[in-house]
């Protein structure tokens, strides 16, 4: 999975000698208020009126939606340096909830409106930002509707191993300030199941646990492999089936590929 989107705000505005709008902007998000929210604390509530624009300084926030059959439905992680509400109008769309205790800067909506209006990179990278945000959005839409349970976790861990190497972090040592359930209802499987896995990965020597909160990824390149190799002989499989169903459209691809 990519890193979160909107981590990447954080990095277009980072103040450079020549971009005075961008640099004040970043003051400004240095100096605003800083709230505090407790493990499993509401930054804010589904339907709660957009009134600031937050970034992550410590711990982590989880984005999630509640079902119909009362069910939670986690659709992002924010992490350090991530914003949090920039794709919200009016109201919020979903319920941020600290996974640990967690610090966030609290920037006024209309200070981010008068920055957004003086400069049009800015404006731009905002854009840039809510983009990439619905594109992963879809990307992960895809990834519960079409993975297996292992694809999932393998796929989750990889991109905290990416996101630990965009940042200069060893990308094998991962810190989860989540827990097994929460990882769970973002990628749409059980606590149990997730446990399993952690636990497969673990015998077949790809991943070590020193505590319920860390994971040291023991063969990266073999983790990859795994999630492709998983996709690819589920698409093999499925292409055999359809083929045995449908004698004429196997005869057709005989051709096609020359064989």
């Amino acid at each position: 999975m990519p890193s979160s989107p909107m981590s990447q705000l954080g990095v277009a505005l980072r103040p450079r000698a020549s971009t005075r709008p961008r640099a004040n902007f970043e003051q400004s998000v240095a100096r605003s208020s800083l709230r505090r929210v407790e493990t499993k604390g509401l930054l804010f509530a589904e339907g709660d009126p957009v009134t600031h624009v937050f970034r992550v300084e410590t711990g982590a926030i989880a984005l999630y939606k509640v079902l119909a059959d009362g069910r939670r439905q986690i659709t992002d992680f924010a992490y350090p340096n991530d914003f949090i509400g920039l794709g919200a109008w009016g109201e919020h769309l979903v319920n941020a909830q600290a996974v640990k205790p967690t610090r966030l800067r609290c920037l006024p909506i209309g200070t981010l409106r008068q920055y957004a209006s003086r400069d049009p990179m800015i404006s731009f990278r905002l854009y840039e930002v809510l983009a990439a945000e619905l594109a992963a959005s879809r990307d992960h839409t895809l990834t519960i509707c079409r993975r297996t349970a292992l694809e999932r976790v393998v796929g989750f861990l990889l991109g905290m191993s990416r996101r630990n190497e965009q940042k200069g972090k060893d990308p094998s040592r991962i810190d989860l300030p989540m827990t097994r359930g929460d990882i769970g209802d973002f990628l749409d499987l059980t606590t149990e199941t997730v446990s399993r896995t952690f636990t497969k990965l673990r015998m077949l020597r790809l991943i070590e646990l020193p505590s319920a909160n860390q994971v040291k990824l023991a063969d990266i390149d073999k983790l990859e492999r795994l999630a492709e190799g998983e996709k690819k002989a589920r698409g093999r499989r499925s292409q055999t089936k359809a083929m045995r169903q449908d004698p004429q459209r196997s005869a057709s691809q005989g051709c096609l590929l020359g064989t």
